[in-house]
């Protein structure tokens, strides 16, 4: 069918019902949650046009957005030939919903797999992946909740985050929703977190101050991935938790820094190091945004080498791990300095790869290798 010139008025209904939670969530109100955030958000009298999900499917994000977005009627099938979602005009409302109780599709409508209805690419989450359709049955339930949680994962980060966090985040995770903790709570306790492990490190006293400052991490990561699986992700939250990413940092390795003269190991060239890492710091990520406004993608996602780069750049986490290997030596003094040294070299190996992309781009736009 040709696809017309305006966008329609969307509403959405779920289709039938379904005992099961995933991550603590009633299926009808996760479906409900996606739809909202889809952008089906129209009154029922007022909506050009229907999206229809069956209740007993666990639909990746992207699934939603995509029947959502489209302008001409569509069906969505499973693997099995089922249909298991319709995006229709409100005259055939009834009728589709009527045939998607049985799971089947109109006949006259589009038909999409999930890989041709939504695209693998998770620009967001930086990673590549095929977007999920799953049945929803008891005896799949912690698969399910697995994969739900793998999706909200991304894919480009440091490597405590990849590699060590995992999966003690989803256990973590699964108890927060349980209990209905919500991830701002969960950010504010991290808020608490940071300024204990300031305090410590101020103070000298490393070994405390790592024990705040670890823990903040994993709820760093644990926060994120509760937002996505319970789907309460907000304008709000997302500033409250990347403001405290963005911010707290350079004062750890102040505190740091200042800490050393009680710690008995002050630092000759304290105030230069200082400067290389928190004007490091700064310029990296003023970096990273000249990259993302200049080539309309994260640096990180470029190339394969970039990627790479990213588990170990000089963030936070990395220079945790340089820390406290270093305090477990001895030497919290001579892990600040090493700090400041990768900071330089990651400063000087981002701005090499900016001069590469503009060099690149003259060949043509760049395309992330995970596009």
């Amino acid at each position: 069918m040709p696809q017309r010139s305006e966008a329609p008025t969307v509403t959405g209904e779920i289709i039938g019902e379904s005992p099961l939670r995933v991550w603590s969530l009633p299926s009808a109100e996760r479906l409900r949650r996606q739809l909202h955030r889809a952008g089906a958000t129209a009154v029922a009298s007022q909506a050009t046009r229907w999206v229809l999900l069956r209740a007993d499917w666990v639909f990746d994000e992207a699934l939603v957005r995509g029947l959502v977005r489209r302008t001409e009627e569509c069906a969505l099938l499973a693997d099995d030939g089922s249909c298991v979602a319709m995006s229709v005009d409100t005259a055939r409302r009834d009728a589709a919903a009527a045939a998607l109780a049985c799971g089947q599709s109109l006949d006259d409508v589009a038909r999409f797999a999930p890989e041709t209805l939504a695209d693998s690419y998770n620009d967001a989450l930086r990673k590549r992946e095929p977007p999920y359709l799953l049945p929803l049955r008891a005896e799949n339930l912690r698969a399910i909740e697995a994969r739900v949680f793998a999706g909200s994962y991304k894919g480009v980060t440091d490597l405590v985050t990849l590699y060590v966090w995992p999966r003690p985040a989803r256990m973590v995770t699964r108890w927060c929703a349980h209990l209905g903790i919500s991830p701002n709570m969960v950010t504010s306790a991290s808020l608490l977190l940071v300024l204990l492990a300031m305090w410590a490190f101020w103070q000298g006293h490393y070994f405390w101050g790592l024990a705040a400052a670890w823990p903040m991490t994993f709820l760093d990561t644990v926060d994120g991935k509760l937002a996505r699986v319970t789907l309460q992700s907000s304008p709000w939250g997302n500033v409250f938790d990347h403001s405290i990413d963005l911010i707290h940092p350079p004062f750890w390795w102040w505190a740091w820094i200042v800490g050393l003269t009680p710690f008995g190991l002050p630092l000759e060239q304290s105030s230069l190091v200082l400067w290389v890492i928190v004007a490091g710091y700064i310029l990296q990520r003023l970096e990273e945004g000249l990259f993302i406004q200049l080539f309309k993608m994260d640096m990180h996602v470029w190339q394969r080498f970039d990627s790479v780069l990213r588990l170990v750049t000089a963030r936070r986490n990395p220079n945790l791990v340089i820390l406290t290997v270093a305090t477990l030596f001895g030497r919290p003094d001579a892990g600040i300095a090493i700090v400041a040294i990768w900071v330089a070299i990651c400063l000087l190996l981002h701005g090499v790869r900016l001069l590469q992309a503009a060099v690149a781009r003259r060949r043509g736009p760049l395309r992330s290798w995970l596009s």
